[in-house]
């Protein structure tokens, strides 16, 4: 069974910066694309960013690029997200997932969430104005 552990999440300023983390345990991680997605109150769960098996392709929301780098570490089975110039908007729960992508290309990712097989419980993340 795959296990997604989130960290990294808490009360920051506008402007400030955080850095979140995602544990994978259970399977090659290599094996999986991984994705980072929000979801505010009152509000749909939307893409953040993805990134590719192998690293090399990543992909951001509009309204986060510039200021969200999504990377990974396969040697230590852990997905990244590093947020800066935060924003309030930025205020949701952050959750990381994984798509089993073995039999794809090291380029492929996607922002599609029904894609994703795993996911993790998710981790609050507040910007005060």
């Amino acid at each position: 069974q795959v296990q997604l552990v989130e960290s990294g999440g808490g009360l920051v300023q506008a402007g400030g910066s955080l850095r979140l983390s995602c544990a994978v345990s259970g399977r090659t991680f290599s094996s999986y694309v991984m994705g980072w997605f929000r979801q505010a109150p009152g509000k749909e769960r939307e893409f953040v960013a993805a990134i590719s098996r192998s690293g090399g392709s990543t992909a951001y929301a509009d309204s986060v690029k510039g200021r969200f780098t999504i990377s990974r570490d396969n040697r230590k089975n852990t997905v990244y997200l590093q947020m800066s110039s935060l924003k309030p908007e930025d205020t949701a729960v952050y959750s990381c997932a994984a798509d089993f992508a073995e039999y794809r290309s090291n380029w492929y990712y996607t922002s599609v969430d029904g894609d994703y097989d795993y996911w993790g419980q998710g981790t609050q993340v507040t910007v005060s104005s």
